[in-house]
């Protein structure tokens, strides 16, 4: 009777081994490819130099990353020229020049807005909002990428906001919805908090800021 309670006991001790395996090996093994996967596209980066000048040809083997401190080294050269006047003239040449052509200049356009967006100081991009979509009743996370839309808000009579709502798994997948400012609520959950439940699918929750709190000043005291 024992051996037969225990068999499902076994079971259970075994699935929970599993999973916490894999809890530990998933996120480090995901890390491992990302970053190789990163390096292998910035060791591209070597083919701007001249075969006689590679790693290959100096040393006898190739140097994995030496893409990265390539790149580093043109982002750095790219950063200094552009900040004076001479670099900035040719960059507004350059972009005069992208403008004109049809398709490229939308694609530019977009990438360069997004960018801008998300590496300036402005905090509209980092907040987190929840609005009532697909219905009323059933809530989505979103990020608030923009205080206010002029035209939406003079043409609707409301003050609207945008917020750009993910896909789970891929938070780089999903849609821009335009809503009334006062249907947005906006949480003190960080995005980055935000981000692990949505590619998990939510799986994971972080906890309340609050409750955190209250529980460090309790283990304090």
């Amino acid at each position: 009777m024992d051996t037969v309670l225990r068999k499902p006991e076994r079971k259970r001790s075994v699935r929970r081994y599993l999973v916490a395996g894999v809890l530990v090996w998933l996120p480090i093994v995901a890390t491992i490819w990302v970053v190789s996967f990163m390096l292998r596209i910035m060791d591209r980066t070597m083919l701007l130099v001249p075969p006689a000048y590679r790693p290959e040809a100096l040393v006898g083997f190739a140097l994995p990353g030496a893409g990265l401190l390539l790149a580093l080294i043109v982002l750095l050269l790219t950063g200094l020229l552009v900040t004076n006047l001479i670099g900035r003239q040719l960059v507004v040449w350059g972009e005069d020049l992208l403008n004109r052509i049809p398709v490229v200049r939308t694609v530019y356009g977009g990438v360069k807005s997004f960018a801008e967006s998300v590496f300036s100081q402005s905090n509209s991009f980092r907040k987190v909002v929840m609005i009532e979509y697909p219905r009323n009743g059933l809530w989505s996370l979103g990020f608030l990428t923009a205080e206010d839309v002029p035209e939406v808000s003079q043409r609707t009579g409301e003050a609207h906001v945008a917020v750009y709502i993910s896909s789970a798994l891929n938070a780089t997948a999903g849609f821009l919805v335009m809503v009334p400012r006062s249907s947005v609520v906006e949480l003190d959950m960080s995005v980055d908090a935000a981000l692990k439940m949505i590619i998990t699918c939510g799986v994971v929750v972080p906890p309340h800021p609050p409750a955190i709190k209250a529980e460090a000043d309790k283990n304090a005291a």
